[in-house]
């Protein structure tokens, strides 16, 4: 039996060029990855600059992190690291 154990990642200094569809095809290459999502300026759309990685095994979530953080994509380094929970507001 395998236990699904997946881990969120957080991406950031990510290139205004990137787009879910291409974050996720260079995180396919670690293995499943269960969703993107790049966070977006509600009024402009454009790219904030960050995301978030969800994957489906903590093994493959380890290899893109340490091969990926720190590595150039699109004239940027990206930053690549595991997302810690929200910390809630007063």
């Amino acid at each position: 039996m395998i236990w699904m154990i997946s881990m969120n990642i957080y991406l950031g200094n990510i290139a205004w060029s990137m787009t879910e569809d291409s974050v996720e095809a260079l995180f396919a290459e670690f293995g499943t990855v269960s969703s993107v999502k790049i966070i977006t300026d509600k009024c402009s759309g454009r790219s904030k600059g960050f995301g978030f990685v969800e994957m489906d095994y903590d093994a493959a979530a380890q290899a893109a992190i340490d091969a990926l953080n720190d590595s150039e994509h699109d004239g940027r380094n990206l930053r690549v690291n595991q997302a810690r929970p929200r910390e809630t507001r007063d």
